[in-house]
């Protein structure tokens, strides 16, 4: 075969250099492609690295939209103080089958930030970093820039696994060969890492953006704080907010404003109204939102849209009238539930006590707890649905909730009679109120209840809720301030984890006596997936004590 490939091309060169009288070469053989979408060929100008950063801001936003159930994302309130699983599943309300080395929670949030977050962001680092590309770079700045947005999104990524694994492996590289021989850091220096990498992204990130869901120093400085925190720095917690608080950039949102202004509402629920989570749109608190766009290639996210209602309304479709007949179908107002995360009874009432009334946040506005029947068909349409009784009606079917979940149907979930649940409402990460209540916690470990004090109040003078005392400062006071302010939005579980506070709560808390009961001391520590520690065979990756 090689003698004939030889002759043919030399009958070739022959009939070339008779043709163009030019001596025959081996040139025309080797390939040039057209275009070139690998690591090297797309991260040779600015306008390549910021690919790689849609790319880096797709994967972060995957945290919430690559998957749709109760046991991925929504993990982080599930089987907590603030919620519980709607169903009555005991695989998912049973702490001992829930979180085991070979459950799909423990490996999804895993495989997220070691096969998509970590590899992202360390390909811009390592790559930016090069000498030879220092040309491309209209200015160090910029460079500088790139390089902080992806360390936000490393230490971001370091900062939830510490929050849920404990100590895990810390990757601050890439690799150019398989690398089986992992160990895992100790929780502390996981922290220290994204300390590293937060401090370099505080200094070097822009302080606004023109492009809404942008990193900005902000959001370095808000995370930072949280870090420190964690890692017992106080003092430098509370000047890390200040960097935030005293920018003169944000303000907690006192005002109505946005596309539902002249409807009823207030300025807590305007926030969470579609259009009105960014900063373009008036939001002034926001300080990182993730983004979704109906009807966009790429808006969607893995899941087609933003999944929060879908996953924490209930499923009122399901509901018969007192006559057994249908009595509800899906509305715009409500959207479609699926009653996978149900708020506790800790949440719906015990937190309100005192200001029931007055404290704006449980308003009619940001709170349903009344629902209608709305089937036409149905002889009791237009009247309240009476007390129900039965767990599948209390626990799935119908319950209060907060309706900042609720949002505009998007044209690709309203394609069918059976509409998804998912709304293209943009998500709102990081705000100025919970940045208050992370300055409030280190006040308040450095026993200065005063301005502890002082920065609660902030939050509840905009929600109308009566002022607290210093002396009444406590971390569980901290802890029912964070579920009114931020409930669906902080990943609650994660903020127990990191204050010491998940199995005393959910033990004092959850709706379900399985999950009071089962809940051990080393659930605290979600276990390494035995996937990740089988594929680990040139050193030993070691489980959490207790699986």
């Amino acid at each position: 075969m090689r003698t004939l490939v030889n002759l043919t091309s030399k009958i070739l060169c022959a009939a070339l250099l008779i043709v163009t009288g030019q001596s025959c070469s081996s040139d025309f053989l080797n390939e040039v492609p057209l275009s070139n979408y690998s690591t090297e060929g797309v991260l040779t100008s600015e306008i390549g690295f910021e690919a790689y950063m849609t790319a880096m801001h797709k994967a972060a936003r995957d945290e919430m939209a690559a998957r749709d159930a109760s046991r991925y994302f929504y993990i982080m309130s599930a089987s907590t103080d603030i919620a519980s699983f709607g169903n009555n599943s005991a695989s998912s309300n049973n702490y001992n089958t829930l979180l085991t080395p070979t459950s799909t929670v423990t490996k999804y949030v895993w495989d997220w930030a070691y096969e998509s977050m970590f590899p992202i962001a360390n390909t811009i680092i390592a790559y930016a970093s090069k000498p030879e590309l220092a040309d491309i770079w209209s200015s160090e700045e910029k460079k500088n820039a790139m390089i902080a947005e992806a360390k936000f999104f490393r230490a971001y990524t370091h900062n939830m696994l510490a929050n849920l694994y404990g100590g895990v492996p810390i990757i601050d590289t890439i690799y150019v060969s398989p690398k089986t021989d992992f160990v895992r850091n100790t929780r502390e220096e996981v922290l220290q890492s994204a300390r590293a990498d937060l401090e370099y992204a505080s200094k070097w990130l822009p302080a606004t953006v023109k492009k809404q869901g942008r990193i900005v120093k902000a959001a370095a400085d808000h995370l930072l704080t949280e870090v420190y925190i964690s890692l017992g720095e106080y003092q430098l917690a509370v000047e890390s907010a200040n960097k935030v608080i005293n920018s003169g950039l944000y303000k907690l949102m006192d005002e109505r404003f946005g596309t539902k202004m002249n409807e009823p509402g207030d300025p807590f629920s305007d926030m969470f109204k579609d259009g009105n989570q960014n900063r373009d749109a008036g939001n002034l608190e926001s300080i990182y939102v993730w983004q979704f766009e109906d009807m966009t290639l790429g808006g969607q996210g893995g899941s087609n849209g933003n999944n929060r209602l879908r996953n924490w309304g209930p499923w009122y479709e399901r509901l018969t009238d007192p006559a057994g007949k249908s009595g509800m179908i899906v509305v715009d107002s409500m959207g479609r539930g699926t009653g996978q995360v149900r708020p506790t009874p800790y949440f719906l009432y015990n937190v309100w006590k005192g200001n029931w009334d007055n404290d704006m946040r449980n308003s009619v506005h940001n709170m349903r707890r009344e629902f209608r029947y709305t089937n036409p068909k149905s002889a009791y349409f237009g009247q309240l649905v009476e007390p129900r009784k039965t767990e599948i009606d209390t626990m799935q079917n119908v319950y209060p909730y907060p309706r900042k979940i609720e949002g505009d149907i998007g044209t690709l979930t309203n394609t069918s009679t059976s509409w998804s649940g998912r709304t293209y409402q943009d998500f709102i990460v990081y705000r100025l109120a919970e940045t208050y209540l992370l300055r409030a916690e280190a006040y308040f470990r450095l026993n200065d209840l005063e301005n502890a004090a002082k920065d609660i109040n902030v939050v509840r003078e905009r929600a109308r809720a009566k002022p607290i005392q210093a002396s009444d400062v406590t971390e569980d006071y901290i802890l029912d301030e964070r579920a009114r302010e931020l409930i669906t939005e902080e990943p609650r579980r994660r903020t127990l984890v990191r204050m010491g506070r998940l199995v005393d709560r959910v033990r004092k808390y959850s709706i379900r006596e399985l999950t009071r009961t089962s809940i051990q001391d080393f659930h605290q520590w979600w276990p390494i997936p035995q996937t990740a520690i089988d594929s680990n065979v040139g050193a030993k990756l070691e489980q959490t004590v207790g699986y």
